[in-house]
This record gives structure tokens, sequence and C-alpha cells, in this order.
């Protein structure tokens, strides 16, 4: 069942928010050999689902009523086991909700698990010395990516209809991606972040709602969007403009010089082909970045973040740390004022190329990932495009939207002949959200990926 059919299922008294919790805790249960959810609560669980019963019952209205969710390993969810997938952070319980996992909660979700993240969501293949690897639910030879490896693969295997990521350089994204699911990376203070832990992203990283369709995501960002006095970035993104035609572009490269593997590249063409045919208006257009500007050019801002707020434990005892973890946070203590100074201002000029573009682009269409899913032992393919892949070399598409601060979804769109999936990814300017939305709900339907869904619940008037 989707987020949305569940609602109107709980609301109805149809079946009770117990019941689903029951459900869903089995089929975590059941899948554990995926490592997708890493930690469970059933009494805290079955007590929150009761809770939701019995404010339907009293005739409350809520959104997400019974919806079973599975929030990230680095978000706050109070009383939750929250380690971010370090054994610096093995004991720790979150004291209070994050701002976006409370109103979650206020719209009736029900939190059955924790999703594994890599540790700090600082890596590109969820695994972590404290759990181990998250496997693929096609290919448990394979990885779903990272850092929000869990979440998304909770969704995709059905355990859940929705999962709380975040995304930082496409950790919401490029996961659901390759395991075939939405993840929607809200514009920069869209959903306040917070409270919570220390981030080493500063200012790009934003909570992402995943799920099987773009409108049980939309559910999720509606839930927990909106300006709160306690974060100053948080603001009220804008109502979705209708009537308007919108002008839709597709940059096959995101005007990068990178490789994309055929099969990726053949269907994001035929799917722009589709949505052509489906009366979209669409027109090739790349954004124009700065010369030299790419993806290394803002990595050492990750690394001096990890080196700020981990440096010290490093240096204490570094078999603590994934091995992986350790070379960022070596790399960061190592740079110069003059290092992350220029970091910022690539930043800056990434924000700046993406603004000039939307001046003429309503959405922008590219690939969210050049490459499927590789095995879990490695931080990437070996070969992307017939080329030799650096670590990264599967990260390239969804970084800029970060710094840029702008929404990004990725929706399925294709499989490679092995089966294995791909995504389109959809862009806006800054504060778009619900227009971005509209414009990937239809590009789903457009697609037929999504599935047959009967009319969304509404409010009583």
């Amino acid at each position: 069942m989707r987020a949305t059919d569940i609602v109107r299922a709980v609301t109805e008294r149809q079946t009770s928010a117990r019941d689903v919790a029951e459900q869903a805790l089995a089929r975590i249960a059941a899948a554990r050999d995926l490592n997708a959810v890493v930690t469970i609560d059933p009494e805290r669980t079955r007590a929150a689902a009761g809770a939701g019963d019995a404010r339907v019952a009293a005739g409350e209205w809520l959104p997400l009523a019974g919806v079973p969710v599975v929030v990230k390993d680095n978000v706050w969810a109070e009383g939750w086991r929250i380690t971010q997938g370090s054994r610096l952070f093995a004991d720790f319980t979150a004291p209070e909700d994050s701002t976006a996992i409370a109103r979650l909660r206020r719209a009736g979700a029900v939190i059955v698990g924790i999703g594994a993240t890599s540790e700090f969501a600082c890596k590109g293949v969820t695994t972590s010395l404290l759990y181990g690897p998250t496997r693929h639910p096609q290919d448990p030879q394979l990885t779903p990516g990272g850092s929000s490896g869990g979440p998304a693969t909770a969704v995709a295997a059905g355990l859940v209809p929705l999962a709380i990521g975040t995304d930082a350089g496409g950790s919401s994204r490029r996961p659901p991606a390759h395991v075939g699911v939405v993840g929607f990376k809200p514009s920069y203070g869209a959903i306040p972040y917070g409270p919570g832990f220390a981030e080493p992203f500063w200012r790009i990283s934003v909570i992402a709602p995943i799920a099987a369709d773009v409108g049980d995501a939309r559910l999720a960002f509606e839930a927990m969007a909106g300006a709160d006095p306690r974060d100053p970035d948080s603001f009220d993104v804008c109502s979705a403009v209708e009537g308007k035609p919108l002008r839709v572009a597709f940059s096959p490269r995101l005007g990068l010089d990178v490789a994309v593997d055929d099969d990726v590249s053949a269907g994001l063409r035929q799917t722009i082909n589709r949505l052509c045919a489906g009366g979209m208006s669409i027109v090739d257009k790349d954004p124009i970045w700065p010369a030299g500007l790419a993806e290394d050019a803002v990595m050492p801002l990750q690394h001096a973040g990890l080196a700020a707020l981990h440096g010290d434990a490093f240096r204490s005892d570094p078999t603590q740390f994934d091995p992986d973890i350790a070379k960022q946070i070596e790399r960061g203590l190592g740079l110069s004022g003059a290092d992350v100074a220029g970091a910022l201002e690539a930043s800056t000029r990434i924000a700046r190329a993406f603004a000039a573009l939307f001046t003429d682009v309503d959405v922008l269409l590219t690939p969210t990932v050049p490459c499927v899913a590789w095995p879990f032992t490695q931080l990437g393919p070996v070969e992307i495009g017939g080329q030799p892949a650096s670590p990264r070399a599967h990260a390239v598409f969804t970084p800029f939207a970060n710094h840029a601060g702008v929404p990004a979804i990725s929706i399925p769109c294709g499989k490679n002949a092995d089966g294995l999936p791909f995504g389109l990814q959809l862009i806006a300017a800054r504060g778009r959200d619900r227009m971005l939305l509209d414009a990937a709900a239809q590009a789903e339907r457009l697609l037929s990926f999504s599935p047959a869904r009967t009319s969304s619940p509404t409010s009583p008037a």
C-alpha cells in the first residue's frame, strides 16, 4: 500500500495504525539480510501507532495517519538510538525530535525503524564499521549507493511506503535512482534542519523524503515543510503557479565533461522522447559553468567539516573510523584556510550559474546517475561509459544542486540490459519546490511509472 492508501484506510477505520505497524515490523524482520533497517523498537512503535489510532477515533484529521516510516540513522527521533553509522555514537539516544520528525509525528506517521547510513553520511556506499553493508534489493552483491541506502532500500523492498533521508550531495537521489524509487531533495531551508547532530556540510544538507512515487514524497514534504523560528535558514516555499506552460530543458551531461554508461544515456534520451510525445515541450540546454569547475572544487568543504567535528577523536583513535572516512578526515586536517575559502567560492559560483540558468528555464532534466549499481565492496564502479572511473564518478550529477540550494527530484525512468534501474533528475530554482513536484508528477504519469492509485485523501472541510 502507498502512503496515501494507508491514510485513507486508517482514516476510514478500514484498518488501524497498529495493524499497519505490525505488518511493517514483520516485513522488516523478514528482510533482515538486506541490512536496510538497523534499529527497531517494536514496543515504542506499537505505542505510537496506538496513540495515532486514538487520535483518529477522536475525530482528528491526520494527513499521514498510520503511515509507517523509516528514518535515516543521522536524523534525531526522540527516544531512538541514532548513531550516524559511527562507533563514536553507538550508544547515543536522541534527546528530542528534529523539527521535521516532530511534524511527521504530529501528522500521524509512525516510526517503525532507523535506516542505515554510511558513517556520518559521507560516503557513496552504505556501509559502516558499526552495521556492515546494506544490500541492493535486486542483488545482494550490489550496493544501493549512499549515503541514504538504508531508507531507499526499505522503500524499494516494500518494507515501508515512506522513508526520510538526508541529502548533502545526492544522498537521497542517487540511492533511489539505483533501486527504482523516488527521492526528493527540497530547497535548502524548505524543511527546517535540526535539532540534531552538528553537520560536516555547511549550509547544503537537507531532510529528504523517499517514496515509491511522487505523490507520497509530496505528502511527506507538505507535512515537514515550512519556516521554524529555531532555524534561521528555514523559509516558506511559494505555491505552484498553475496554468502557465513550463519552460523545460534537457541536459544529457549537466554541461560537464563526464562519462555516462551507454544504457543510461540511451535510456535518458528515450525518456525525453516519451515525455515529448506525451505533450511536454523540451529543448536541449546546458548550464554554463565557470571554466574548470567540477565537484573536486567543493569537496574540501566536506573534508574540512569532518576534520573540525571529529579530528580530535581521529587523532586519539583512528581505528574507530571507517578507513574511507579516515582518509577524508586526514585530508581535512591538512587543508589551509585558503583551501576552504576557495571551496566556498566555488560553491557560490555554482549557485550563481544555476540562478542564471533558471532565468530562462523553469525545470532542468538531467540524469540522476551516470551508471547503475555496482558491488558493495567498491566505492564506485571500475568503469563508466567504457572509461576508468574515479571513486566519485558515480556522483557527478547531484552535488551541484546542493551547493545552489535548489530543489531536485529523482524519478525512475528506465533499466539497463540487466534490469538495474536508473533515474531522471528534475531541478528547479530555489523555492519552486511545489512547481517541481507538479512537473515530476506529470513526468511520472507520462512515463507510466506511477502505480495505480485512487484519489488522494483530502482534509475535511
